[in-house]
């Protein structure tokens, strides 16, 4: 049996969701899908992770929506004159294990009423946290880890990114009991090479 679609969000944005997302696309040999880009249309996180990933069994599937404005997606929807319809949403047919990344955190909405956190439930997806060490992250990532909890979506752990605070870690861990999948160093370059061996910091 296939294992459920592995979706990864982060506690907030800009904390390296989608350099994440490559080195687990990388390391699993995993397909790829990013339901929604909002901006950035010409550099989008599915030409960044693609431009990261060296194997070749990895496929790319292609977005739902295309938003052109680099806003939440209900309201780049919005200036595109057009509503997230959540039913659209469809998870690609593939044999692979998915790696699907969410825009922006758990709580971000797609429309009036629809919010990622509800998008993960509908793809029946199990979540990976990625989390960072900044003034307040602890909150983030409780926040995060609570109200996954909350709706009973599975989590299959928490990957830290960036400098190491251990202290902020460690009551990260013990609070949530949220299994360590890992934790990725700040890269000194950014390359199919160092994604790749980036995987060997990762425990799957």
């Amino acid at each position: 049996m296939l294992n459920k679609p592995l979706f990864i969000t982060g506690i907030g944005t800009g904390i390296g969701k989608t350099l994440v997302a490559a080195i687990v696309v990388e390391k699993l040999k995993a397909d790829y899908w990013k339901p929604i880009q909002s901006g950035d249309l010409d550099n989008s996180d599915t030409m960044k992770v693609q431009s990261l990933v060296s194997n070749t069994k990895t496929v790319f599937h292609w977005e739902s929506y295309r938003l052109k404005q680099p806003y939440s997606p209900h309201k780049s929807a919005k200036l595109d004159g057009i509503v997230i319809d959540e039913h659209s949403i469809i998870t690609p047919k593939t044999n692979n294990q998915l790696i699907i990344e969410g825009a922006g955190g758990l709580m971000v909405p797609l429309n009036d009423h629809f919010l990622m956190i509800d998008l993960i439930r509908q793809l029946d997806a199990e979540v990976i946290l990625v989390s960072q060490n900044y003034l307040g992250s602890i909150n983030h990532t409780l926040l995060s880890a609570e109200v996954l909890k909350q709706r009973g979506i599975p989590i299959k752990g928490i990957i830290f990114n960036g400098d190491t605070e251990a202290s902020s870690e460690e009551y990260i861990l013990n609070y949530t009991q949220i299994p360590l999948l890992g934790r990725v160093p700040v890269l000194a370059e950014i390359t199919p090479l160092s994604v790749a061996e980036a995987g060997g910091y990762l425990s799957f």
